[in-house]
């Protein structure tokens, strides 16, 4: 049964360069955190990522998958979004160049010269199940 973001946490996200720490289970079953760029579509949570790396192998594997959002100046205030994701080629390159402009203000090629060299992009689609605490 999929969870809705409550409307403050969706304008915290549409209006500030948040970022997030992504939760990813490990083949020995051990966690896997990154800290990444986030985007919201709907209810749905959206990370960039690369064919190969460890979170996109985790999620092939095993499609779980929590985000928690900690806003800098509220250290004691968290939001845990906890579901199931969906792994698309489909606007790998346009999601990674709208949120490398959001946190950077310079698409991602220009912010990261290296990326040429990245393995094709994917969307993780974050389908919300529970949502724990507020901002």
């Amino acid at each position: 049964m999929a969870s809705a973001l409550s409307e403050d946490l969706k304008k915290y996200i549409d209006d500030n360069p948040v970022f997030a720490v992504v939760a990813t289970i490990q083949p020995d079953g051990s966690p896997q955190l990154s800290v990444t760029w986030i985007k919201r579509d709907g209810d749905d949570l959206l990370v960039s990522t690369t064919v190969g790396r460890r979170k996109e192998r985790n999620l092939r594997r095993d499609p779980r998958m929590t985000v928690m959002i900690n806003p800098p100046n509220a250290p004691y205030t968290y939001v845990e979004v906890r579901g199931t994701v969906e792994i698309t080629t489909e606007g790998g390159n346009e999601l990674i160049d709208e949120l490398s402009r959001k946190y950077t203000g310079k698409d991602y090629a220009d912010f990261n010269p290296a990326a040429k060299d990245d393995a094709q992009r994917v969307v993780l689609r974050l389908t919300p199940r529970k949502v724990v605490g507020s901002l």
